[in-house]
């Protein structure tokens, strides 16, 4: 098996790059962490089966096989989860094509509670992003960010250091005076301030590009790929305003009764 990443957040039907070893023996088995219904909480699970049964020997010839991996939780030993996969006949790739219980159908609470009555399109298009349908996923993120831009630009608005405040205002009364979610975003990305950026990468501007590409001609599988660059930035600006709102307060609390004890 590849790395954990395959078995814990591909979706159906997303292939992946993978050298598979020429025999079913040498495939690996990675630990993996999922929420057990059981114990409550997040928890690792292992792999209790092994991929050559049903087959005449273990080291059976990897190539175009479908194969099962039973995973069962370490805490409880009770509860299971089952992933079924498809080895390319190269060897050179991988596909999920079945798992129980199906990829989770939950969604970020910072992004549920900005959303209000729209969150119907977040859980909508992590079901069509679950079973590999790019198409309709990146469709319903659109629509997500469409909706919540105007709240997403007004939030980061109340952390923007006050020495940026003054070019940032100048850029939202423009916001204002369009209709266009990508033109919002066009003259809103450079000025985000560093918490809300990582690695030198601005969430804005990734948000932009996926957006720019449209559906057009693409293929589901590449829109997959600009649907889940949508959802994961969308997840992350959510967190990270709502975490440094969150700081920015607390800061703000404790320093108020220093000073009040002082004077």
């Amino acid at each position: 098996m590849p790395e954990k990443e395959f078995l814990e957040k591909y979706p159906l039907y997303k292939s992946m790059a993978y050298d598979a070893p020429k025999t079913i023996d040498k495939i690996n088995r990675p630990p993996i962490s999922f929420f057990c219904p059981a114990c409550k909480s997040v928890q690792t699970y292992i792999m209790s089966n092994n991929y050559w049964d049903g087959h005449e020997y273990s080291n059976f010839d990897s190539a175009g096989l479908s194969l099962h991996a039973l995973y069962s939780c370490v805490g409880c030993g009770t509860h299971t989860r089952d992933f079924y996969f498809n080895i390319a006949m190269d060897r050179k790739s991988i596909e999920k094509v079945g798992q129980f219980p199906p990829w989770e159908i939950s969604g970020d609470k910072n992004i549920e509670k900005m959303l209000g009555n729209h969150k119907q399109h977040l859980s909508r298009g992590l079901i069509c992003e679950s079973q590999g349908y790019g198409i309709g996923a990146f469709g319903y993120y659109r629509r997500i960010t469409e909706e919540i831009i105007d709240s997403l630009i007004s939030d980061i608005e109340s952390i923007i250091p006050a020495a940026d405040k003054a070019a940032f205002a100048d850029a939202y009364a423009k916001v204002k005076t369009t209709r266009q979610t990508s033109e919002k975003i066009e003259l809103i990305k450079d000025l985000l301030p560093s918490s809300l950026e990582i690695e030198g990468m601005n969430p804005f501007g990734i948000l932009h590009s996926a957006l720019s590409e449209g559906l057009h001609a693409n293929s589901d599988q590449e829109c997959l790929s600009y649907a889940e660059a949508i959802r994961e930035s969308l997840v992350f600006l959510s967190s990270q305003i709502s975490e440094t709102r969150n700081r920015k307060t607390a800061f703000t609390v404790k320093m108020r009764k220093l000073l009040d004890k002082k004077s």
